[in-house]
């Protein structure tokens, strides 16, 4: 196999960037806004106001923090050669060679260990979420991410099993509609950074991510309509079904009424993957000004269903 020798570009980011910057970098701290989701079931269910199930729930949210930082180093340990051919991610700290492959390894081990040991202190239910995810991310760096559909069915179950994460460890119930929302919602995001590398990359878009050659871009905004319309479908039905068990209150609108901008957001959304920028999910949430509007307005609204219903 012949060596891959670092850009001008790679070799500069390698120079500016100390080892402590580097593993700051390689956790991702920006990817950790992700992981909010772990606050989303126990937030439906309307006991983040009481200091048992939030002190839970953030304890999940900190551990899923350690967890997902810990699979961003073995993944990019991994993906070094492939990162180098891509055009932004060539100055990633291992790829550009600011963090040893060895060292990311090492450290990516240790913070999955310590993430799932830690999470058996707020219930072993909470460990066993942790524990699958983990399972899913390896089977995702190691072979999945080379599978068409399956590679997308992986990275879809992270975020649903922070959903999932956050009921447990807050220890309510999690609503059938809220786990069909959250796997449309998931598979949306995904087939939309999908959608945009597949722009992005152009013909070297197989070098970067195998599947990408695979999948055509109909496919695709095929799977990204699909994910829309379940994700707006299972939203109606379950705000709909919360308004029906609010029997004491005369008319619970809040729960309908939130259906508005939830479907103008995932609208918006897909709207901004079509004009290529959903590469980075989460950068595109923290920075497009509508989306933000929009997710306050539902965040209002859905909250005063669930607290002053």
């Amino acid at each position: 196999m012949s060596k891959v020798l670092p850009t001008p570009e790679v070799a500069a980011s390698r120079r500016a960037t100390s080892l402590p910057v580097g593993l700051v970098r390689l956790a991702r701290p920006k990817q950790w806004t992700k992981n909010v989701l772990v606050l989303a079931a126990p937030g439906a269910a309307g006991v983040l106001t009481h200091a048992a199930p939030l002190l839970r729930s953030l304890a999940a949210l900190a551990l899923f923090c350690v967890v997902a930082s810990g699979t961003y180093y073995l993944n990019d340990a991994l993906d070094v050669a492939a990162d180098r051919q891509h055009p932004s991610k060539r100055t990633r700290p291992v790829a550009s060679g600011a963090v040893p492959v060895r060292l990311a390894y090492s450290l990516g081990v240790v913070l999955l260990t310590v993430g799932v040991a830690l999470s058996t202190l707020v219930n072993w239910h909470l460990a066993v979420v942790l524990a699958i995810y983990v399972a899913v991310q390896f089977a995702y760096s190691y072979y999945l991410k080379h599978q068409p559909i399956y590679d997308m069915a992986a990275v879809a179950a992270g975020f649903v099993l922070r959903a999932i994460a956050g009921g447990v460890a807050a220890e309510v119930l999690i609503s059938q509609w809220f786990l069909i929302v959250a796997t449309f919602g998931s598979l949306l995001m995904v087939a939309g950074k999908r959608v945009a590398e597949h722009s992005e990359l152009g013909h070297d878009r197989g070098a970067h991510r195998a599947t990408l050659d695979a999948y055509s871009v109909t496919f695709l905004r095929t799977v990204l309509g699909v994910a829309a319309s379940g994700a707006i479908v299972g939203y109606c039905l379950w705000a709909f079904s919360l308004q029906t068990a609010l029997t004491h209150h005369a008319d619970p609108i809040w729960y309908q009424l939130s259906i508005v901008p939830m479907i103008v957001a995932l609208l918006r959304y897909t709207f901004l993957v079509e004009s290529g920028r959903g590469a980075k999910p989460e950068e595109l949430v923290l920075t497009d000004r509508s989306l933000q509007i929009l997710g306050v307005i539902w965040a209002l609204l859905f909250a005063l269903g669930v607290y002053a219903s």
